[in-house]
């Protein structure tokens, strides 16, 4: 479903990533430590054009992991699913392993 939207100019379109509350144990895990604001890229539009008319393209691309900010991004609702969609410029990071 998310493969119908595609994003314009320099926007992201990123499915949050929710960490889980138990280990696989079954110890809870406590609530600072789920915090953490991360999502995989779903879809990257094109870039966007300077004054001069060149390209700049979007400094992620679609499976990336990022780090995203607390606050900001539109909540984008496909079917079931929920994401968000970030500009480029709000993209705190990319999380590599």
């Amino acid at each position: 479903m998310a493969k119908r939207l595609m994003p314009l100019l320099n926007r992201v379109l990123v499915e949050k990533i929710i960490p889980p509350s138990k280990t696989s144990a079954g110890i809870l895990l406590p609530e600072k430590t789920t915090k953490l604001n991360s999502g995989k890229v779903v879809a990257v539009g094109p870039g966007y054009h300077d004054r001069e008319g060149k390209l700049i393209p979007v400094s992620v691309k679609e499976g990336d992991h990022v780090l995203l900010p607390e606050y900001g991004g539109t909540e984008v609702k496909l079917g079931e699913k929920e994401y968000h969609l970030y500009r480029d410029d709000d993209i705190l990071g990319a999380l590599h392993d």
